[in-house]
């Protein structure tokens, strides 16, 4: 127990450090949100747009300007915390295997990766609400801020499982980039106001974007919307435990490839 608690403790750390070493991705989180949330707010009108939110049941009139800025601040969110996640795992994967080969257990490996994940998501989050305080009349900050944390939950953990699993960053990339855009772009009230698209409540984003919604814009919040999003993230955790379980590097393998490296 006290090995596997010094190996988590360990590997949170490096992997924060990784985090910190990626000078695209600081400069993404500091300066891509408040550049989208800017765009939106200058490209959309103020005129009233009905939306429906299934979430309270009740028709909703905001501002499209007000809106928009919502669902663009979850698109900078879930492609900043998809992209942070999948570079990190993507980078670390051969530290990784010799990591197994010198005897680190699986489990904490994974669960440092997800705790990195949810703590990224948290500090996205926090930053993200407040630029949303300043920008809107943000009428429930709290409920707010869990739902763009949920929205980096998801995506940090896609970019974790894609991370594993895709052989190129340009892939990697590409996958984030187009889950974001179709599922932020289905769900944007200012696009789609009916958003009665079929297969909508079965995106990643559809909880937290309720959440999102109806805490920016109404006197509700559908707190129960958010917990939608901790499904995928134990979703797409479960399966990056899998992938990584699945693939047993052995040394022999190891062996030539460094071979090949060297020679």
């Amino acid at each position: 127990m006290r090995l596997s608690w010094t190996a988590f403790t360990e590997l949170l750390r490096c992997t924060l450090r990784g985090h910190l070493r990626n000078r695209l991705a600081l400069v993404l989180a500091v300066a891509f949100i408040p550049i989208w949330i800017f765009v939106a707010r200058l490209c959309t009108s103020d005129q009233v747009v009905r939306i429906r939110l299934d979430a309270i049941s009740t028709p909703v009139f905001a501002p499209a300007s007000q809106a928009g800025q919502v669902a663009s601040a979850l698109g900078a969110i879930t492609m900043v915390a998809g992209f942070i996640a999948f570079t990190e795992t993507f980078q670390s994967r051969e530290v990784d295997r010799r990591l197994l080969l010198a005897g680190y257990p699986r489990l904490p490996m994974l669960l440092a990766k997800l705790a990195a994940v949810a703590l990224t998501a948290a500090l996205l989050a926090l930053y993200t609400t407040i630029l949303l305080w300043i920008s809107l009349p943000v009428r429930h900050a709290a409920p707010l801020a869990l739902a763009l944390a949920g929205a980096g939950l998801v995506y940090g953990g896609i970019g974790l499982l894609l991370g594993s699993l895709v052989r190129g960053e340009l892939e990697g990339f590409f996958l984030i980039i187009m889950l974001s855009l179709v599922d932020t772009g289905l769900q944007n009230p200012v696009f789609n106001t009916l958003m009665d698209v079929a297969g909508v409540s079965a995106l990643p984003l559809y909880g937290v974007n309720q959440l999102a919604l109806s805490s920016a814009l109404t006197s509700q919040s559908a707190w129960s919307h958010g917990l939608l999003s901790l499904t995928w993230s134990a979703a797409t955790g479960a399966l990056a435990l899998l992938v990584l379980h699945t693939h047993r590097p052995s040394r022999a393998s190891w062996s030539r490839r460094t071979r090949v490296r060297t020679g």
